[in-house]
């Protein structure tokens, strides 16, 4: 996870799977291809990570889940983002949003300060 702490990984990752269940159904490889797309490979999560947060949504009815058997492949379990699951990410995305903010001008202060003595 490429200098990401283990905490803000944990922090972000039902913000960051509820998001990409948004715009559709996926699996989850797709879901660990599209979280590497996103953040221009910087993130590389593992099954050990995916599907565990997947269960989560899933216990918490944040997403739902189908079997699917193409002919001549193997099973694939896809999931798809639930009503609850589209409020929660609401919810989530103001609160995040407030933490953006407030960082940036935090950061912005001390980038200024930084300026000054420099």
């Amino acid at each position: 996870m490429s200098g990401i702490s283990k905490e803000l990984v944990a922090a972000s990752s039902k913000m960051v799977v509820l998001s990409i269940l948004r715009k559709g159904e996926s699996y989850g490889y797709d879901i660990l291809q599209q979280v590497k797309l996103l953040s221009n490979g910087q993130w590389i999560w593992s099954d050990g990570l995916i599907y565990p947060v997947l269960h989560k949504l899933e216990n918490e009815k944040f997403i739902s889940s189908r079997w699917e058997q193409l002919i001549g492949k193997r099973k694939r379990k896809y999931y798809t983002i639930t009503e609850k699951g589209l409020r929660f990410l609401d919810t989530s995305m103001k609160e995040w949003k407030s933490v953006d903010k407030t960082l940036q001008k935090a950061w912005g202060n001390q980038l200024c300060k930084a300026q000054k003595i420099g």
